[in-house]
């Protein structure tokens, strides 16, 4: 209901000013990890001096631009996805990976809860691993969702008990899947960020830290969305921002969700309006929201079962 204008604590950048494509911070808070178009993996500890360059110390390294970092809690290892088909594994304490994964294509969004790291690639594959400390990655299992969702991939959140996952792409549509071999009812598709006949990519998905069957997603539309997965049915919906919405997150508590909206460039330069704001919103989340038997009804369709 309120605005206000934040100052940066910090502001950092990589090498040349190239574009910060993700960031993640360390499972205890205390650092930042970033990837970026200048193919660097770069760390920032918070509440340190920045060098007089304002350049982020450098990390690990890929052949193409970073598109997503994370940080595993088991190994205590930074992970990061790139365009140049590989996943690697960083100690800060060594310029050499700690592990390499070769992709089958380029990498468009990862996610790591617990030993479980799931991995988005360009044409439509998934690959699953068991990532423990003091071991190698293990693959789980692989797949193509040309079943599950029939355009290009554009995130992907693993579920918080390590179960399965959830998957959403361009044409408005989310997938969840459990691994082994669910009922209809378990795994299953249902569209989202559509008004009308106009479709909208899935930019974000981001579960609820402890009510694990809760999630919210984030689109092109513009709209925050409220799922609960196990009543199949949208608790809340948000009036649009009028903007892209490109990323979203739960506190640790689960009490706010963060949201940002910024121009994508989904469509261009042409599209770019100088001046165009990137704002950030924090929404206090109440019980009631998180509660499908006090939800109104969406005006969108409840999830649907995944046709075979």
């Amino acid at each position: 209901s309120g605005q206000l204008v934040a100052v940066p604590k910090a502001e950092a950048k990589h090498e040349n000013s190239a574009p910060v494509l993700c960031s993640a911070f360390s499972s205890d808070g205390n650092s930042v990890i970033s990837g970026g178009a200048d193919n660097a993996v770069r760390m920032y500890q918070l509440g340190q001096r920045l060098p007089p360059h304002g350049i982020l110390q450098q990390i690990g390294n890929h052949d193409a631009p970073v598109r997503h970092v994370g940080f595993s809690s088991i190994t205590n290892l930074a992970i990061s996805g790139s365009w140049d088909k590989t996943v690697k594994l960083w100690d800060a304490r060594s310029s050499k990976p700690a592990a390499v994964l070769n992709l089958p294509e380029r990498c468009y969004a990862l996610d790591i809860k617990g030993s479980l790291l799931v991995v988005a690639t360009a044409e439509r594959h998934i690959i699953s691993y068991d990532v423990q400390a003091g071991a190698q990655p293990r693959e789980i299992e692989r797949t193509v969702a040309n079943d599950i969702l029939g355009k290009s991939l554009r995130c992907i959140s693993a579920f918080p008990d390590t179960k399965g996952y959830l998957v959403g792409g361009i044409e408005g549509r989310c997938a969840i899947h459990i691994f082994g071999e669910p009922s209809k009812e378990e795994s299953f598709e249902f569209k989202c960020h559509r008004v009308g006949k106009d479709v909208f990519s899935v930019n974000h998905i981001s579960f609820h830290p402890t009510k694990g069957s809760i999630f919210a997603t984030v689109g092109g539309d513009g709209i925050v969305n409220i799922w609960d997965m196990d009543s199949k049915q949208r608790l809340k919906g948000f009036p649009s921002v009028n903007r892209t919405i490109p990323c979203a997150a739960f506190s640790s508590q689960g009490d706010i969700l963060a949201y940002a909206s910024s121009y994508d460039w989904s469509k261009g330069s042409s599209f770019y309006a100088p001046g165009h704001p990137n704002e950030i919103y924090l929404h206090r989340v109440t019980d009631k929201e998180l509660n499908p038997s006090s939800s109104k009804q969406s005006k969108e369709k409840p999830c649907l079962p995944r046709r075979k």
